[in-house]
């Protein structure tokens, strides 16, 4: 009898551990595939179509280095982040599933609460940014068609406050997707996506220089005032096109068990900043050699014809900004279940899920989870709706965000799980790294704080036509 019991209990053991990983969560299924796809999802989005606008306050020369500089320096600390998702060892530790929990264990004391301020206040300025972009790729759409039936002159003007509603009720729904684990899908179609519409955009570019009706450049531009503030406000505008660091933990722990999840990660870290610094050079310099000094700050706003091609690269941008606002938010909602679920954990209406069937459709749906999250959706649209700046509103959020997420957290991490020694060179390499990002961000975000402070002046909430 014992030794059926023993039987028993083996093929048991089998049978969870097949379906089940070491931290007895379902089994994890993400690949350096879909890491990688995540990755891309997020860095090749809104911050994109600002790098020509970038480029042009900075010049040539120090346009492309900073692009290349901020991925080296996002390669490095990512790669140093991805050795923080299990503690003490990167391998066989137990696991860290947010940001904040990997912060907490490796520096201990308050240090996280200062990371989740940061990391969940950015991730919902995220949210605001990308339903503005998809707002303006709408209009952007109804103006070029405009343009076609009235003339380039005529006085076509639209609010974008119904297309930010629009997303929402959108958003509402897809909200409803519980996890990262569940949004693979997502994330290939919104990569697809931004592969079309950045290389729509380079080629109207490149088009336009080969005719030849681009605009003259300089290496180096002008000291007026005007561009020394604009220049701080494009180190902002390329800081967060390039980082990552928010989600970096999450979609770390979408990955499977074996191979290590660090290395894995390494591999996706790879691909993906390799891929972003390609799309970020030829679209920046495409965009900066095809209108000059006078490069908008939607790159796309730009061109009118042909028309067809111009309103594709539009749609992409809706399709990826819908995508990209799910990979985005999702640590956000994490982190609010998982607080929910430690102060109510008695309560059906935040631990229960309900199998829902609509036809060959079967879904788990949670009170608690459809509730917050609208709320959150309709909070972000009426947030996007009386601020629709572009340029400055995506330089404030990568100057604010790049220094403590993307290098301060991790390099500090690394130095306590290393034990590396104040005083020595390694120690004084890895604060000298920190303290000159910290600088660029306290410059960028003063650049981008004028810019705001001039926009807000001229407008009226609520009441914006693009």
């Amino acid at each position: 009898m014992r030794k059926e019991e023993m039987e028993m209990e083996s093929g048991g053991s089998q049978v969870s551990s097949a379906i089940l990983d070491d931290d007895g969560r379902p089994k994890r299924t993400g690949t350096v595939w879909t890491a990688s796809a995540h990755i891309i999802t997020a860095v090749v989005g809104a911050g994109v179509l600002s790098l020509a606008w970038a480029m042009a306050q900075l010049g040539w020369f120090i346009g492309i280095c900073c692009v290349l500089i901020f991925a080296a320096v996002t390669f490095y600390t990512s790669n140093l982040l991805a050795d923080c998702y299990r503690s003490p060892d990167p391998v066989t530790g137990k696991r860290n599933y947010t940001y904040v929990e990997a912060v907490k264990n490796h520096l201990g004391g308050k240090m996280h609460v200062y990371c989740g301020v940061v990391q969940y206040g950015l991730l919902a300025g995220f949210a605001i940014g990308y339903i503005i972009t998809t707002s303006v790729s709408v209009v952007a759409i109804l103006k070029n068609n405009c343009f076609e039936k009235n003339g380039i002159g005529a006085l076509c003007k639209f609010s974008n406050n119904p297309y930010m509603i629009g997303l929402g009720i959108v958003e509402i729904f897809l909200s409803q997707i519980p996890n990262f684990h569940k949004l693979a899908w997502l994330s290939i179609i919104a990569t697809i996506m931004s592969f079309g519409y950045a290389f729509i955009g380079v080629g109207l570019s490149l088009a336009t220089v080969i005719q030849g009706n681009g605009r003259s450049t300089t290496l180096f531009l002008s000291n007026s005032a005007d561009s020394i503030w604009n220049r701080l406000a494009a180190l902002g505008s390329i800081a967060l096109a390039s980082g990552f660091a928010q989600i970096a933990i999450d979609i770390q722990d979408s990955l499977k068990s074996s191979p290590p999840e660090n290395k894995v990660m390494k591999m996706a870290n790879t691909i993906g900043i390799f891929t972003m610094t390609i799309i970020f050079l030829l679209s920046a310099s495409s965009g900066y050699a095809a209108f000059g000094s006078e490069t908008p700050g939607n790159i796309l706003t730009g061109f009118h014809k042909p028309l067809w091609l111009v309103n594709l690269a539009n749609v992409f941008i809706i399709v990826h900004m819908v995508g990209a606002y799910q990979v985005i938010i999702q640590p956000f909602y994490r982190i609010v279940e998982i607080l929910a679920n430690q102060w109510w954990p008695n309560s059906s209406f935040v631990t229960r899920e309900y199998s829902v069937k609509i036809g060959k459709l079967k879904f788990s749906m949670n009170f608690f989870r459809l509730v917050w999250r609208s709320i959150f959706v309709v909070v972000a649209t009426v947030l996007a709706m009386a601020m629709p700046f572009f340029n400055y509103m995506i330089a404030l959020l990568g100057a604010i965000g790049f220094w403590p997420s993307v290098v301060y957290f991790p390099v500090e991490m690394y130095i306590a799980r290393q034990k590396i020694r104040k005083g020595t060179i390694q120690w004084f390499g890895l604060q000298t790294l920190s303290i000159s990002c910290l600088v660029v961000s306290l410059a960028a975000a003063c650049g981008a704080i004028q810019g705001l402070a001039k926009a807000l002046g001229k407008y009226k909430p609520f009441m914006y036509k693009a």
